[in-house]
């Protein structure tokens, strides 16, 4: 006798991108949205989502219900008395849903083995649970993913590309596509097409320059430049441009972090991707406010002198710099104390 299939399932965990995957799988397999049903489960009650996985599909052999966010909801610390009850009714009809249910459970975050549905599922055989965590390779994930949309993707460039989406793999599989769309069927992505399409990256290697500024690395950091004006010919009015932006938000970093904020307040504040923030953020604690100050207004008179000269605030003349010396005296100096 073949084995039945579950009637409830249950999605959870930080990966987001691949619960959603699984979910979209289920769509595709109804064919069409007339027996689809959504909910939001911090809004919706345990009776009015099981009403809808026992309703009798239409014109079809099941129905497919998905819930977002309830069983964290009405399992978290402190809920309420009346939520703890609306729980126990759930797990109690759980195992009693028709054949046709598909009840599918979306929670983005991972549900403790004690939580209730998890431990009914442990038990009963018409549950499901799978719990989804990002890769512990992303750069593995990256390769394995770029074979969907028919093309390659370099070791190197998988690297470059998995150090600045994190564990974000729906940024991952976005920069994938546009830069499958970029090489074409059966193309292959370098680290040039990486760098040219994808915001982050570029980022990246900035983040590795300032980091080694913070540190006062002054040989790494005037490597990192070389490479990137000589190596990767990136258009130096252009680096600097970056340099000046990273500093300018490291100033404003700093100055929430010394009013008491952490990176997630960086974040918000700036209007910047998690994982930008994030780095911002350590950056900006390896440098005083007046450090930041100072370099900043270092970056102003290079940037001015870069497009027609002047004599700074010390006297000092600067006049006709070209952008590549102006690179190399702002890192000399900067790394130089």
């Amino acid at each position: 006798m073949a084995r039945k299939k579950p009637t409830f399932y249950v999605f959870h965990g930080e990966d987001e991108f691949s619960i959603k995957s699984r979910v979209d799988d289920f769509r595709q397999q109804m064919g069409d949205d007339l027996n689809i049903s959504e909910f939001d489960g911090t809004k919706s009650s345990p009776a009015e989502i099981l009403a809808a996985a026992r309703a009798i599909p239409f014109l079809a052999d099941r129905r497919l219900v998905i819930v977002y966010g309830m069983l964290a909801f009405l399992g978290r610390r402190g809920a309420s008395k009346a939520l703890k009850e609306q729980l126990s009714a759930l797990v109690a009809a759980l195992p009693g849903l028709p054949e046709t249910a598909r009840l599918v459970f979306v929670e983005p975050q991972t549900l403790s083995n004690s939580h209730p549905v998890i431990k009914l599922i442990g038990e009963e055989p018409a549950g499901y649970a799978k719990e989804f965590n990002a890769p512990k390779n992303p750069s593995s994930w990256i390769i394995r993913q770029s074979a969907t949309y028919g093309v390659e993707i370099e070791p190197r460039a998988a690297n470059a590309l998995a150090g600045v989406i994190a564990d974000d793999l729906r940024k991952a599989d976005n920069e994938l596509f546009k830069l499958a769309a970029y090489v074409g069927p059966g193309g292959t992505i370098t680290e040039r097409e990486v760098s040219l399409l994808t915001p982050y990256v570029a980022e990246g290697n900035i983040f590795a320059l300032v980091d080694a500024l913070g540190q006062r690395d002054g040989k790494t950091a005037m490597s990192l430049l070389h490479h990137k004006l000589y190596i990767d010919e990136q258009d130096p009015m252009q680096l600097f441009g970056m340099i000046i932006r990273q500093f300018r938000l490291l100033i404003q970093a700093r100055e929430i972090i010394d009013a008491g904020g952490n990176q997630h307040t960086v974040a918000e504040a700036l209007g910047i991707h998690k994982f930008v923030a994030q780095k911002v953020s350590q950056q900006a604690r390896g440098f005083t406010l007046a450090q930041l100050e100072r370099i900043y207004h270092h970056l102003l008179e290079l940037d001015i002198a870069v497009k027609g000269g002047f004599r700074s605030t010390q006297g000092q003349s600067i006049r006709g710099v070209d952008i590549f010396t102006a690179l190399d005296l702002f890192v000399a100096g900067i790394a130089g104390g």
